[in-house]
């Protein structure tokens, strides 16, 4: 079982332990959301997801995803997409061990901050996985 919360404590959750789609996503609103370069993400199915402690804010980012976030301390913790609804995307960085689902790969790199190297040997997409 993966476990994770916020900075303040206030939010704690439980993930099912067969996470997939480990991405580091360049997209835009990542970047906005987080105020990083980048935003580690991982998936479970929506039924392997539960949140144990507290209760996230909650906002659309778009016509089709809702982020959810620690209305104490702010920090982002799942994203769900409308048209995936039976997924929960979670931020890797909100685990109490990150290191248990690395990244495989890369997502939305077309929107990559150019000053941005990636010096990795993980596939990368210029947008979802699909575009090949």
């Amino acid at each position: 079982m993966l476990t994770g919360g916020c900075l303040c404590g206030a939010i704690r959750y439980e993930a099912g332990d067969a996470p997939f789609h480990a991405t580091l996503c360049h997209c835009s609103m990542c970047r906005r959301a987080a105020g990083a370069p980048v935003v580690a993400w991982f998936s479970v199915a929506a039924t392997d997801f539960r949140i144990t402690q507290g209760e996230p804010q909650a906002y659309r980012s778009s016509q089709h995803g809702t982020r959810r976030f620690c209305g104490r301390c702010g920090t982002q913790l799942t994203f769900t997409n409308d048209a995936t609804g039976g997924e929960v995307d979670i931020t890797t960085a909100s685990l109490d061990d990150p290191g248990a689902v690395p990244p495989e790969d890369h997502t939305r790199t077309s929107a990559r901050i150019s000053w941005l190297q990636v010096c990795d040997s993980l596939p990368s997409y210029g947008e979802a996985r699909s575009d090949g």
